[in-house]
């Protein structure tokens, strides 16, 4: 592990579980710091960074509420007087609302209607140079393929591929070889996309299953800014 890479340092939101904790711990194999970001429950936070500490790597647990202002600044400050210095950030924490529109409260409807508002100037404003969608799921996939930007995901995807900026996206699919794969292929075709490499997690249970290695994810990030696709694409698990 080189000297350069044990220096940098990577924030993730919602960091404490999950996909969260696989990016954690993947960027720490990478010889990077961490710092696990929470909002709620402190224990699984400190789980997280202890992972990514026995991969050798420094990792600090911040709890802060990245959907206000103030909480963003608390994280970007506890971050700096841990490492000095930020060289990565994982946007994994948010919100969904499962539901049809006619269902919704009006509090989910102003938590979603927040959200969309919020990622709508990422592109234009350079607010990020580049978009990881992880997991994606059937449904955001077939969003993508259709050029639809209903949610705060897919809008972000079209607030970012307008100013040509790569989206780098990590499938998690049961029809991943089945009516999803058009999908796939379809943003195969198109620039600005990635992928992170994916295979049969389960060929024979869910022969159409297909999921992204989430431990290259920082690999096909970096190749992505670069304009290239992280090969061999297609991974055996």
């Amino acid at each position: 592990m080189s000297e350069e890479k044990l220096t940098r340092a990577a924030i993730v939101t919602g960091g404490s579980r999950g996909i969260g904790r696989a990016v954690c711990v993947a960027l720490a194999k990478q010889g990077c710091n961490v710092v696990v970001n929470y909002c709620h429950g402190a224990e699984p936070a400190e789980q997280t960074a202890a992972l990514c500490r026995a991969e050798g790597v420094q990792a600090v647990t911040v709890q802060a509420d990245v959907s206000t202002a103030e909480g963003c600044k608390a994280l970007f400050d506890a971050a700096a007087e841990a490492f000095g210095r930020v060289d990565v950030l994982v946007n994994n924490a948010g919100i969904t609302r499962d539901n049809l529109i006619l269902r919704l409260t009006e509090q989910d409807f102003e938590a979603v209607l927040d959200s969309l508002q919020a990622v709508e100037p990422l592109g234009p404003k350079r607010l990020a140079e580049a978009l990881v969608i992880a997991p994606c799921t059937g449904t955001t996939l077939a969003r993508l393929a259709a050029g639809l930007s209903d949610t705060p995901v897919t809008l972000a995807a079209k607030s970012l591929l307008r100013v040509g900026c790569p989206v780098v996206v990590a499938v998690s699919t049961n029809d991943g070889l089945g009516a999803s794969g058009e999908n796939i292929a379809r943003l195969r075709q198109r620039k600005h996309y990635y992928f992170v490499p994916y295979g049969q997690d389960d060929p024979v249970e869910k022969p159409q299953s297909l999921k992204a290695d989430l431990s290259l994810l920082p690999a096909a990030l970096e190749a992505a800014l670069q304009g290239r696709q992280l090969q061999p694409m297609l991974r055996m698990f």
